[in-house]
């Protein structure tokens, strides 16, 4: 393999950046979308197709089509790859979905599965998925001429099925305070919650592992003409702020998807140890359509703040002040609103938390409480709720990440990488000098 030069160097123009996943509003994937369009790159993107009335699979119509490759400013292939198996079954027989409504919520902690049945509905959705991969990685092998370098980022997560019982448990597990509180471990405990793991890991850990392996062809072919091929993936482990002046780590709790990123990072180890440059970005708490559900997940994000004075962004850092402040009500300050992240920091109900290999630890009542109480109070300084902080910073965060991500590929140095806010500020004081 050629050895790649300085970081940000290696991918030019008319290489190209296969997106594995489709491409979503408010998601970190667009970063480095806009990252390889700077570079001149092409894109080819995937979808996970559509379902039917009838939840049957299937490919976009012209017109979605059409939509996808003008948002993501590229070829998409049109083959389904729905992951998970949620919806999949033996023919006329019910799927695990239709198995899990049966469940209520005064039955769902007794209700039990048959795991048997399970794992066949199991094989015939890893079965379908990886028959799409391999279909679709024919296709992208010849739209991809000898000798360019390639990036495949693995975008795809999540695998929380559409069980009605389900909605109500994770309402009293995020945000459940006092009496509707739940505790996570309860979900996890009971069959219900076994079938939600066994599905994070089929969309957000394994789909990666059968990128590695359907797209080995591709790789080969790429090197032998003198070409680089990276694999980057989205992970999820908690991040490292400013917490009582230093960089500390810490993470949103419950976040129930931790086990598959986990899982997702041992799989980019394994391709690692294999001579594959395969790295799992851990990247900061932002807000997104999908992670609005984890009531409190943006105070891991406002302490950016303070980082972005810690690592000298300048003029940036008196801007986005600025701008953070005229968000408030009158009469609160950013400093105002940052002290009151800092005590919930501070909480005693907060201390067991920022245990690194404890992760991801079950929630608990006072730890709920501090959550989403301070959540709440967070919001109140708002002049607007829909219009907050935490969301300006997202914009930020998704940019600097997306910049970073696509250097770091270039030279990539571990199976492993935290992009803490340290290392986010120092990109975005860089980017907006």
């Amino acid at each position: 393999m050629n050895a790649a030069s300085d970081p940000g160097t290696l991918f030019k123009k008319d290489d190209v950046l296969v997106l594995f996943g489709e491409l979503f509003g408010r998601g970190y994937a667009s970063g480095v979308v806009e990252a390889a369009k700077r570079a001149g790159m092409q894109l080819i993107g995937v979808t996970v197709g559509r379902r039917d009335k009838n939840n049957q699979l299937r490919a976009l119509t012209a017109e979605e089509l059409a939509t996808a490759e003008a948002g993501l400013g590229g070829k998409i292939i049109n083959v389904p790859m729905m992951a998970g198996c949620d919806l999949d079954a033996p023919e006329g027989q019910p799927t695990p979905t239709d198995l899990l409504n049966e469940m209520t919520i005064d039955t769902w902690q007794e209700h039990k599965l048959d795991w048997d049945y399970i794992a066949q509905c199991r094989e015939i959705g890893t079965a379908r998925f990886k028959a799409a991969v391999t279909e679709a990685m024919t296709q992208i092998d010849a739209l991809i001429p000898a000798g360019k370098n390639v990036i495949f980022l693995h975008t795809m997560a999540g695998g929380i099925p559409k069980a009605k019982v389900f909605l109500v448990l994770a309402n009293r597990i995020y945000k459940g305070r006092g009496a509707r509180h739940m505790k996570s471990q309860d979900l996890l405990d009971s069959d219900l919650g076994k079938f939600i793991l066994q599905n994070f890991d089929e969309v957000s850990a394994n789909t990666f592992d059968h990128l590695l392996q359907a797209s080995a062809p591709i790789r080969s072919r790429i090197e032998a003409a003198g070409g680089e091929v990276r694999y980057g993936a989205y992970g999820y482990h908690g991040t490292k702020v400013l917490i009582d002046g230093e960089y500390r780590w810490q993470t949103y709790t419950n976040y129930t998807q931790g086990y598959a990123k986990m899982r997702l990072e041992d799989f980019a180890k394994a391709a690692w140890a294999g001579g594959v440059k395969a790295t799992v970005f851990n990247c900061p708490e932002i807000r997104t359509n999908s992670s609005d559900v984890f009531a409190g997940i943006e105070l891991s994000l406002l302490p950016l703040l303070s980082a972005l004075q810690r690592e000298g962004a300048g003029s940036f850092t008196d801007a986005i002040w600025a701008q953070s402040a005229a968000l408030l009500k009158e009469g609160i300050s950013v400093q105002d609103m940052l002290d009151r992240v800092s005590a919930y920091q501070a909480s005693e109900a907060m201390q067991p938390y920022y245990d690194f290999a404890a992760w991801p630890k079950p929630n608990s009542a006072d730890q709920v409480e501090q959550t989403v109480g301070t959540s709440q109070d967070v919001l109140q300084m708002h002049r607007d709720p829909k219009a907050l902080i935490s969301d300006l910073l997202s914009q930020h965060v998704v940019s600097a990440t997306g910049a970073l991500i696509f250097d770091k590929l270039a030279a990539p140095t571990a199976p492993v990488e935290w992009l803490n806010h340290d290392v986010v500020a120092r990109q975005l004081a860089e980017d907006k000098a």
